[in-house]
């Protein structure tokens, strides 16, 4: 049996919840879709793809039928990993960014923040469809029923969503198909209005009956050609037809008794595989958990981790290194060597030896769990609307590199750098939770700052969730969540760490869901916790 303390010593609006099949997501409405599937004798997979599809429509800052996904699956056996990420269009390279959009002061390339310049193919409706192949146990059919329910009805928005939907307009309200799709009054909706995103139910219908095959070789596609034909968009028909999800073994190190999985590059997960194990060589439960020094020891893991995250990830088929050289032990305990206790640091790239985001999980009585992310990107990814369908396109390609000599340089069927994430953690070899933290580069992050939470100082998953937040940004200065100690946050000011006071972006501190299994019996069930930063919610019976 595990054993938490069941205390909570933060602000929190939430208590965790404890049932045999659970659903956690960022809306309410989402997880209660997922639940419907659970209640009608599906399993966490058709769960899963249910919320999944409910969400599109319900938090559609965050995600879109055009956006990406990754899973990790306990089936009752092993680990199976999903890569359901997009691949660049076939004419995409430098000098096809060079010739249309010219250089920056380096000179590079150009690249498009937003626009068709920055959709690569779309790849969460086939991972849904490979999702349910492999794992699921209803009809197809059935598990858009829910989402289809609430997009021919429409629904009422809740706080969080309306504060991000707010602040993406300016910006994006003069992409193609934005204006008329989530402007419908001229401005961002307000808190407690009703809206509808127009053609989306319809949308739901044909990707149900299809297997979701119309959006890459049928009616749909077509739409999405065309629309990027008028654009000035690069998509083809051959580029959605020949696209496919990939199967991946998850990858992963060992902490104090567990495990912790991720998926390999394109991904950042190898981020917080390397940051744990960095940060073992210096034993957290000596120090208290909202310490200056527990905290500072985190941050610079976690920053040593990124900058060889950002050297080296990419494609593996472009990689400089391997994921395994990344994480090998002597490797990762040379880095660890380079961690001052005593100040804040910037450290380089080593060299291994050559030898958001929607995050969602579900889990079920007979032992399945599901680790799932989805995303647009940022905040309505590309701005890009396929008019009438409801069909919203990530900004994907802006994860590229334009440099050629880095492994992540944009090139024609490859897949770019993802900061998508989910997480697994196992125990002996036996399924222990299925978590994962949205939002951009704070991912690796959140998982490192909430696994060390629960396994190294007992905090049961919901105090964990709640728990004040660090987000280390790409040049290595400090925000800090309000509600963190102030002595604390001065003590990390007095080791040199930069500090930035930042206004609440899109990507913010993050948002998880957590399933906790609380023993080897199946009867105990689980228990769940879901993210207050989020109108989400952790439902089960």
């Amino acid at each position: 049996m595990t054993h938490f303390n069941w205390s909570n010593p933060y602000p929190s609006i939430r208590t965790p919840l404890f049932a045999r099949n659970v659903v956690s997501t960022s809306h309410p409405l989402a997880a209660q879709a997922g639940l419907r599937m659970l209640l009608k004798g599906g399993n966490a997979v058709d769960a899963t793809i249910a919320a999944a599809a409910a969400i599109i429509l319900v938090e559609p800052v965050s995600c879109g039928l055009g956006g990406d996904c990754f899973a990790i699956v306990w089936d009752g056996r092993q680990l199976r990993g999903l890569n359901a990420s997009g691949s660049a269009p076939s004419a995409w390279n430098p000098d096809y960014f060079k010739r249309k959009y010219g250089e920056d002061g380096q000179g590079l390339a150009v690249q498009p923040k937003r626009g068709w310049d920055s959709v690569t193919v779309p790849g969460v409706v086939a991972g849904w469809a490979a999702l349910h192949e492999k794992f699921g146990k209803l009809p197809f059919e059935d598990l858009f029923e829910p989402a289809i329910e609430v997009a021919e009805r429409g629904y009422i928005l809740p706080p969080f969503v309306v504060a991000k939907w707010t602040k993406a307009v300016d910006e994006l309200q003069s992409q193609p198909g934005f204006a008329q799709a989530f402007m419908p009054r001229g401005r961002a909706p307000l808190v407690g209005e009703h809206f509808m995103l127009s053609g989306l139910a319809d949308t739901f219908r044909k990707i149900a009956r299809t297997r979701g095959r119309t959006l890459y070789e049928g009616e749909l596609a077509d739409r999405m050609l065309a629309h990027s034909r008028e654009w000035g968009g690069a998509m083809t028909a051959g580029d959605l037809r020949d696209y496919r999800p990939e199967w991946v073994d998850p990858i992963g190190k060992d902490y104090h008794g567990y495990t912790l999985h991720e998926l390999p590059p394109n991904g950042q997960g190898i981020a917080a595989l390397m940051a744990l194990k960095i940060a073992e060589h210096f034993d957290l439960r000596d120090r208290p958990v909202d310490s200056t020094a527990s905290q500072h020891i985190q941050i610079e893991a976690m920053k040593l981790a990124f900058a060889d995250l950002y050297r080296y990830a990419a494609d593996p088929r472009s990689m400089d290194v391997t994921p395994a050289q990344m994480l090998d032990d002597d490797y990762l305990a040379s880095r660890a060597k380079l961690l001052r206790l005593d100040r804040a640091s910037h450290p380089q790239a080593g060299r291994p030896d050559a030898g958001g985001t929607i995050y969602l999980s579900a889990a079920d009585e007979s032992g399945m769990m599901v680790s799932f992310i989805q995303s647009n990107y940022m905040g309505f990814g590309s701005g890009i609307v396929v008019p009438d369908t409801g069909i919203s396109m990530q900004n994907r390609g802006v994860g590229f590199s334009m440099d050629p000599r880095s492994p992540n340089v944009v090139m024609g069927g490859r897949r770019p750098f993802h900061t998508i994430i989910p997480a697994f953690l196992t125990r002996d070899g036996k399924p222990v939770m299925s978590f994962g933290v949205m939002g951009g580069d704070i991912q690796p992050q959140g998982h490192l700052q909430t696994m060390v939470r629960m396994v190294d100082y007992g905090q049961q998953p919901q105090a964990a969730c709640d728990a004040p937040r660090w987000k280390l940004n790409r040049d290595f200065t400090l925000d800090t969540e309000e509600g963190m100690n102030p002595d604390t946050v001065q003590g990390l000011k007095d080791l040199g760490h930069v500090l930035h006071s930042t206004d609440d972006t899109y990507m913010d501190f993050g948002a998880g869901q957590f399933i906790w299994k609380l023993s080897d019996d199946q009867n105990d069930g689980y228990v769940a916790a879901s993210d207050p930063r989020r109108d989400g919610q952790a439902v089960g019976f």
